[in-house]
């Protein structure tokens, strides 16, 4: 059934209580609300085994669908996705990869279509590198070398045509000034590494947009960035970090500074719009 305002609470306790996993319905829900005119806003299809919600789906206004649905009852899940434009998934690997096979859509053509190790860590258990001195607010470094980082980052890393890629980093690099999500590691003046939190909030953050020039890496500059980052949001009292890791060199980043695997991640997003066979 879709939830009504009267619901929220009972199914955001559910979506804290995984939250690892609901970062993104979890702050959609705070920054956009409830069946809204943004495209991030989100509607919920909640399922119940007596008084107790077993599996929430979310779907923002954009058509990205969000599974946190342990039980994997997708007959159940099928009629909130009856006619519905979907843009793609986000979610636990095992999840999404079933929940697509159920909709006829483990085949849609995807412009961006990766399954990565999650990580999780306790902040108490962060180890911060040696390294370059200090990181500050992405609004106060070089803008042009910045949106270069993330014109290289969307095109490269999301695989993102050039023009949808300079529109992404325009609404973007607005939103990191204006959130102060992002920040910079500068060695003396010069940036050499961007990491951020793509999702926060009041004790967990997510990570996301690191990025380290190529000319830059296999240095360490990644890893010393996210953790005095991280460092920085203990320090405002945040007690915990979540992350997907694109590569080896990544993973080998991350463990480094404390993260231990929690199971893996499944971003897909498809080339245009598809409809589900339900």
């Amino acid at each position: 059934m879709w939830a009504t305002e009267a619901d929220i609470p009972e199914f955001r306790r559910f979506l804290e209580a995984h939250v690892t996993g609901s970062m993104f319905p979890l702050v959609n829900l705070r920054d956009h609300g409830l069946n809204g005119d943004h495209d991030r806003s989100v509607n919920f299809w909640v399922l119940h085994e007596g008084d107790r919600i077993t599996d929430v789906l979310t779907i923002s206004q954009e058509g990205v669908v969000f599974p946190q649905c342990p039980l994997m009852n997708w007959a159940a899940i099928k009629p909130a996705l009856r006619d519905r434009g979907i843009q793609g998934f986000i979610g636990a690997r095992d999840q999404v990869r079933s929940l697509q096979k159920a909709l006829g859509l483990d085949n849609a053509k995807a412009f961006l279509n990766h399954d990565e190790p999650q990580f999780d860590l306790d902040l108490e258990s962060l180890i911060v590198p040696d390294g370059p001195d200090h990181i500050i607010p992405i609004a106060q470094a070089p803008e042009g070398i910045v949106r270069a980082w993330m014109l290289d980052y969307q095109m490269n890393a999301l695989q993102m045509a050039e023009m949808p890629a300079r529109a992404a980093v325009e609404n973007s690099y607005a939103t990191y000034c204006s959130n102060q999500s992002h920040v910079v590691l500068m060695e003396g003046e010069t940036p050499i590494s961007m990491t951020g939190f793509n999702a926060r909030l009041s004790d967990i953050v997510q990570i996301g947009g690191v990025y380290t020039p190529p000319e830059l890496r296999g240095k360490g500059y990644a890893r010393r960035a996210v953790a005095l980052h991280l460092e920085q949001a203990r320090n405002q009292g945040v007690t915990r970090a979540t992350l997907f890791a694109s590569g080896p060199s990544a993973v080998a980043a991350y463990k480094a500074i404390g993260f231990n695997q929690i199971g893996d991640w499944t971003l897909c997003l498809f080339s245009e719009v598809q409809y589900a066979n339900v």
